[in-house]
């Protein structure tokens, strides 16, 4: 892994799906507050990032966005034990000393929440919260995906590279076996579940501050007008990860996840 130092830099993190595909877990929450080991996604997706010195973040909320304020809000209360005078309960004891606290980075993280509206698409999230990026480079990428991409290394390529956009491609793996015959019709293969070539978007990206000049509104979807326009100026680039990612799209993906998790091989835990 490279040892790029990247603490000044925020990482964005877009948080206003509906998960509606993901419904049978996701209805009474956004989807990045859908959990993975006992805790969210976006806590997984945010554990990545401060792995690598990344602890300063913006959330783009949307739909349901306050359960992931309060999440945060509450975070010691909800996952270590406390002690508190019920007539003053902002003076209770975050934490007892004897409270094993195995995530402690997490006390360092300091997090932006931008309120960008339920409808809004994906780039009008980022360009609503121009305002709080005060670095050149910034990090983005989707709440419902992990991956143990090296981030370092994609920082330094979107930097080389001069672009104002990098994206972390991957392989997509098909939930299909592939059946190969010759053309009398005879099968010659099978192939279960195999990865599929080419590459897609794997929802992690590196941006220059020029980035929020390619977005019109709360209406344009980052992957259309902004990223075609920057195919057309030869201005974005893509880094080819092969190693592990999965997002989380439907139910079936929600078990896989925790699957890996329970049976500690969770390939995205680089911390």
């Amino acid at each position: 892994m490279s040892t790029t130092d990247l603490s000044k830099y925020q990482a964005v993190i877009l948080c206003g799906g509906q998960g509606t595909r993901i419904r049978a877990v996701a209805e009474d929450r956004p989807k990045p507050m859908v959990e993975v080991g006992g805790r969210p996604i976006l806590w997984h997706i945010m554990k990545i990032y401060s792995h690598y010195g990344i602890k300063r973040f913006v959330l783009c909320l949307g739909h349901q966005g306050e359960k992931i304020v309060e999440f945060f809000e509450n975070y010691h209360a909800y996952n270590c034990d406390f002690s508190m005078q019920v007539g003053t309960p902002s003076a209770r004891a975050s934490h007892l000393a004897t409270t094993p606290r195995p995530d402690s980075d997490v006390d360092d993280w300091d997090i932006t929440f931008a309120h960008t509206g339920a409808d809004t698409m994906t780039g009008g999230r980022i360009k609503r919260i121009e305002r709080y990026i005060d670095q050149d480079h910034f990090f983005c990428t989707y709440g419902d995906g992990v991956s143990d991409v090296d981030i370092p290394g994609v920082f330094k390529h979107h930097v080389a590279a001069n672009n104002v956009a990098t994206m972390v491609g991957v392989h997509l793996p098909t939930t299909f076996g592939i059946v190969e015959s010759d053309d009398a019709g005879r099968i010659t293969s099978f192939r279960e579940k195999p990865v599929l070539p080419g590459f897609i978007n794997g929802g992690f990206f590196c941006f220059t501050r020029e980035i929020f000049k390619h977005i019109d509104d709360d209406a344009t979807v980052l992957e259309n007008r902004p990223f075609r326009s920057l195919v057309e100026t030869g201005r974005i680039g893509m880094v080819r990860h092969t190693g592990f990612w999965h997002a989380m799209d439907h139910y079936k993906d929600y078990t896989t996840l925790n699957d890996m998790w329970r049976q500690g091989q969770a390939p995205w835990k680089v911390w």
